[in-house]
């Protein structure tokens, strides 16, 4: 059978071959995880938490090489991806801090004669289809919160970044002696038949949109409704009080870091018309910092794209931008360094709403900024898009924030700050961006199911 082989993006050397699995393959991987999952979810969880925390020394032992597979296999400055390695950390701790709270049965003791409970009871072999762009976070979103729930996981990783899966299950497959996480490299074809005709009970998908409605028509055919995070084009909003140059840094920060590529990274900027040309100014001072370059020299601050394919769609946006009458300040185009295929930092100014730049996601660093009138037109502009993950507003006025919120049709609205998952808040999206939710106790039920207990205890 073929080998998936993957590559730097920066020199294009080979940094990996891995073998595809038959179907046959995937199927014997799935009932041995089923076979685990009778054992795993008999057991506490007290005792399964306990095994988690001892699975997750493994990427602090291993931090140095995961940090380097994340760099070469999709492009990452290498000093960038460490600090992915501590949001892992950050995240996994929350998960395994409220666990046991959270998966406790509901007890209900106000019907005398009667003892009534909730349980919070595992799926079963949960399918984890991950992406490459956070690897290691997006990963960790499912996998430890649906092992320490009692679930085993059939993990699908990106093929850009198969050794982030790798390491994934030489931490997690066997604990206590169970197979309780595979990996599988399997074409698309065979991860709907999977989904299809093998006991696997629930989905969890992180990818595009057309990727989630694959899925979707999949999973419909066992009634599962699976866990969907279809990325977004996530708007900010600079009202008129805002602390501009705090403001402009962090915007600028969540569309550029990662090259861009980041579900929620600020992909629109609405801007008070009375700080417009100020925020814009500095903006473009701040973004011609930026530097492209080799993703292991620790001056770089942009890697090159995971994908060079995507740089095409990227450029045809910031010429349909142009012709329609907007300003390229700063950036706009490609570039090969090395062998790898970058995307300038890019300023726009003087966009309209209905641009393609403003209404369709790019994954690149991008940065179009529109001047408004004022909150309301800022509420309605960031609505108007068939996505709904985040949106974000820099004001000094708590008021204003929370009427932003309140009509801001998103899953997480940030005040001051944006392109961040709190782990103790539940990480979802709305619209086109998705449905189901990962991280805080949201993602723990997410994960179960549950399950009514209702005894007469006296006749």
């Amino acid at each position: 059978m073929s080998k998936l082989v993957t590559k730097n993006p920066y020199t294009q050397e080979v940094t990996g071959e891995f073998e595809f699995d038959s179907f046959e393959q995937a199927k014997k991987k799935v009932s041995a995880l089923s076979e685990g999952q009778k054992a795993w979810s008999q057991m506490t969880v007290k005792d399964r938490l306990g095994k988690v925390k001892e699975a997750l020394s493994y990427f602090d032992k291993n931090r140095e090489q995961i940090a380097m597979d994340i760099c070469e296999q999709m492009g990452r400055p290498l000093h960038h991806s460490h600090g992915e390695i501590k949001g892992f950390f950050e995240r996994a701790e929350y998960l395994c801090s409220i666990a046991e709270a959270t998966l406790a049965p509901d007890i209900m003791s106000d019907k005398p004669g009667f003892e009534r409970s909730i349980e919070h009871v595992p799926l079963g072999v949960i399918f984890v289809i991950s992406a490459w762009n956070f690897p290691l976070l997006i990963t960790a979103n499912s996998v430890v919160p649906a092992l320490i729930a009692g679930n085993t996981v059939l993990l699908k990783h990106s093929s850009l970044t198969p050794k982030i899966g790798r390491h994934f299950e030489n931490a997690f497959g066997r604990l206590g002696g169970l197979q309780v996480l595979s990996q599988t490299i399997i074409d698309h074809g065979i991860t709907g038949k999977v989904i299809e005709e093998l006991p696997v009970n629930h989905v969890v998908f992180t990818g595009s949109v057309s990727g989630g409605k694959s899925i979707l028509k999949h999973t419909s055919q066992k009634f599962m409704m699976p866990a969907l995070e279809l990325g977004g084009k996530d708007a900010a909003y600079v009202h008129k009080d805002a602390d501009i140059q705090f403001a402009v840094e962090t915007v600028v920060d969540g569309a550029m870091f990662n090259a861009g590529q980041s579900c929620c990274g600020m992909e629109r900027a609405y801007v008070h018309k009375d700080v417009y040309e100020d925020f814009v100014a500095r903006a473009k001072k701040l973004i011609e910092t930026y530097k492209m370059g080799d993703p292991k020299n620790e001056s770089t601050s942009l890697g090159p794209l995971a994908q060079a394919k995507s740089a095409e769609e990227m450029r045809q946006q910031v010429i349909q931008a142009e012709r329609a009458g907007a300003k390229v300040l700063v950036g706009g185009n490609s570039e090969v360094i090395g062998k790898g295929t970058f995307f300038q930092a890019t300023l726009l100014s003087g966009v309209k709403n209905d641009m393609s730049i403003m209404q369709e996601e790019n994954f690149g660093p991008i940065l179009p900024v529109m001047s408004v009138s004022g909150l309301d037109e800022a509420i309605q502009l960031n609505n108007d898009s068939h996505y709904g993950l985040t949106a974000a507003i820099f004001t000094k006025d708590i008021e204003v924030a929370k009427k932003f919120a309140h009509q801001a049709n998103v899953g997480t609205v940030f005040m001051n700050r944006c392109d961040y998952l709190d782990p103790a808040l539940p990480w979802t999206g709305v619209k086109d961006s998705g449905c189901g939710s990962a991280l805080s106790k949201y993602g723990f039920y997410h994960l179960t199911r549950r399950k009514g207990l209702h005894f007469k205890t006296k006749i």
